[in-house]
């Protein structure tokens, strides 16, 4: 059992596409095909939006005790700076408060940023079962399923006004990164040099050229997380509508 939480794990080491990767990815998908089974149960609803916010919530505390425990915490590689950890804090206060800005990034870059890891995470020597996978999944599904129960279950409705906040905001956010990286000789966001793993980036060029090819990967990303609402009726997407905005409990 230590060694399923062991920094050096002596098991399986993960394998992309391996049948433990394959079924985490269709568990993630099942409970998606599963969400609109809550609509017209507000009860269901409530308990499912604090349930998932406690299990983000303490699911990113673990992978901070794990690293502590084995002395691995610094402050160049643990910092809640990385895109999923931000989007980790911002979809559990989403859920509990149903806040439509945070919506915002949670359905394009949450949706976007996740998948990317869901499909190439970087796990290394730390295959099924190790704790390592576990967090993995249920971080970045976590987030996956936050964004789609606000879609699919609560209602609410990315606008093109959604995507130019995401677009300037994050670009906002990659600048100020990028100085917390040169003050503190880390790679938050992988800004500084691509990870050691094998990852999207590497497809993408040299550094720095890959970071705008990434803005443009995700600016495309985006649009088509866009289509699916390009044609509904005005009154339909108005995330201000008092219906979507009153809290269920």
């Amino acid at each position: 059992m230590i060694d399923y939480f062991a920094w050096d794990y002596t098991g399986t080491p993960f394998r992309l596409f391996s049948m433990a990767h394959l079924a985490a990815l269709a568990v993630i998908a099942g409970l998606a095909l599963l969400l609109p089974l809550l609509r017209g149960r507000p009860s269901a609803q409530v308990w499912f939006r604090y349930g998932l916010a406690t299990l983000l919530l303490v699911n990113e505390m673990s992978w901070h005790v794990w690293h502590w425990v084995n002395g691995q915490w610094t402050v160049q590689t643990m910092l809640p700076l990385h895109l999923c950890s931000v989007l980790v804090f911002g979809s559990a206060i989403m859920l509990v408060t149903r806040h439509y800005g945070i919506f915002e990034f949670a359905y394009f870059m949450g949706i976007a940023g996740a998948l990317q890891a869901l499909f190439t995470p970087d796990l290394t020597i730390h295959g099924f079962p190790h704790y390592r996978f576990w967090q993995t999944y249920i971080s970045h599904g976590g987030i996956v399923l936050a964004a789609l129960f606000m879609v699919i279950v609560v209602g609410y409705r990315p606008t093109w006004r959604s995507l130019w906040h995401v677009l300037i905001g994050m670009n906002v956010y990659l600048a100020f990164v990028g100085i917390v990286n040169w003050l503190l000789g880390s790679n938050y966001m992988f800004i500084a040099h691509k990870p050691e793993t094998a990852s999207l980036l590497d497809v993408l060029g040299p550094w720095p050229w890959y970071i705008l090819s990434l803005e443009a990967l995700g600016m495309t990303i985006c649009l088509l997380l866009m289509l699916p609402f390009v044609r509904r009726r005005p009154g339909v997407n108005d995330p201000h509508a008092q219906s979507l905005n009153r809290p269920v409990a």
